[in-house]
């Protein structure tokens, strides 16, 4: 069925995880009717939340499945305030019509800060030193304290993340090593390794920093651990299902690693306040932190004017730019001009159709984008003010549409 925006009737937001206010006063701003909580929530809680809801705005803790959305019976789009989108079901969001858009860039600079921090404090043996100061120990010492100056860096991902990390790493006087599935243009001398194996063997420093893509699913077990030199340091600031906790803990007790840093868990708390329980908790000299990479004032601040000014522009006038899952169009809008949002299973001929019932029933196209992605198409067209309601029957009759909405 054609979706009819009205002024008379609010749109309605859903935001959880307790999302940045700016983000609040984007969407109100823009006349929006916000509800914001501080907690993720489960399948169920989200199903009974969703009827009547046109955008959600989620963190890394809530899971946007199949189901969820088949009970979302106004969403039009979803909001990650974070890079990563593994989340959500894109496929199936792709197949309703509901664009999704994340942060890709907001809190870059926070956890490469972040690990930087770790790197060093591993490096000096700060948590030890400050364990000891805690307990009334006094240990002025240089034993097992090292500068970062002429240490190897070995960077797995090199994305947006990883890339600026190696050229901040490489000012502290580091080398950086990298290894990416993809072919990635090294930035300053950082050399690209043609396997995850040369890189293990080649640094002191193991960071990673890879997507949530399902092959990354176990990236890094027994068999990577096994590879790195003794006295390695691991940070893992990407995502908790990469990595073999188990298998880091026996590495770190063996002594075989002389310490580790992690951000993510395979499991992690829906909110503050919940009991974390994993495998790395009671050892000395490995840093735990509640997945706060990018969990700076400014990151966030960010990050929620950001993904809400995509929310914003969507249901405004369509604009997909930077949607992670619907091709990326904006049209310029047109004074006196209707807008109509199509989005369709990506066959041929469908631009053809839209276009000769339109002209069937003397509407003028005065501008139009199309844009296809994987099983996707999207068309953006507008049209004169004249236009009968069979139009929109047409349209949404057609075969190949999966959404239909008119901008008045």
């Amino acid at each position: 069925m054609p979706e009819i925006r009205s002024g008379a009737t609010p749109v309605r937001a859903l935001l959880l995880e307790s999302v940045h206010p700016d983000a609040v006063a984007v969407l109100s701003a823009a006349g929006v009717e916000v509800t914001l909580l501080d907690t993720a929530l489960d399948e169920d809680e989200l199903v009974s939340r969703l009827p009547g809801v046109a955008l959600l705005g989620i963190r890394s803790k809530t899971e946007v499945t199949e189901r969820v959305l088949d009970a979302a019976d106004s969403l039009l789009a979803i909001g990650a305030f974070c890079i990563g989108t593994n989340q959500i079901d894109l496929v199936a969001a792709s197949a309703r019509g509901i664009a999704v858009f994340n942060a890709p860039f907001s809190n870059t600079r926070s956890v490469v800060e972040l690990a930087l921090a770790e790197i060093i404090a591993l490096t000096r043996d700060l948590t030890g030193k400050n364990a000891g100061m805690h307990a009334g120990v006094w240990d002025k010492s240089a034993e097992g304290s090292h500068e970062l100056r002429g240490r190897r860096l070995g960077i797995v991902g090199y994305g947006n993340i990883g890339t600026q990390l190696s050229v901040l790493a490489e000012n502290l006087g580091m080398t950086v090593f990298f290894y990416d599935v993809a072919d990635k243009l090294a930035l300053g001398n950082a050399r690209p390794c043609g396997s995850l194996a040369e890189l293990l063997e080649s640094v002191d420093v193991v960071t990673l920093h890879v997507d949530g893509r399902h092959g990354n699913v176990g990236l890094f077990g027994e068999q990577e651990f096994a590879r790195m030199r003794p006295g390695s340091l691991f940070l893992n600031l990407s995502r908790g299902f990469v990595v073999d906790h188990d298998a880091l803990r026996r590495r770190i007790e063996t002594g075989v690693l002389a310490g580790a840093a992690v951000d993510v868990f395979p499991n992690e708390p829906k909110s503050r306040g919940e009991e974390f329980v994993s495998a790395l908790r009671g050892l000395p000299n490995v840093i735990l932190t509640p997945h706060i990479g990018g969990s700076t004032e400014e990151a966030q601040q960010d990050i929620g004017r950001f993904v809400t000014g995509k929310l914003r522009d969507f249901l405004a006038d369509g604009a997909t730019t930077l949607s992670v899952n619907l091709p990326a169009l904006a049209l310029p809008a047109r004074e006196g001009a209707h807008r109509l949002l199509h989005v369709h299973h990506n066959v041929p001929g469908v631009l053809a159709s839209i276009n000769g019932m339109l002209a069937d029933h003397g509407v003028n196209i005065e501008g139009q984008l199309l844009g296809t992605r994987g099983e996707v198409g999207y068309v953006l067209t507008d049209i004169g003010c004249d236009y009968s309601p069979e139009v929109l029957d047409g349209l949404a009759g057609l075969d190949a549409t999966i959404r239909l909405r008119l901008l008045s």
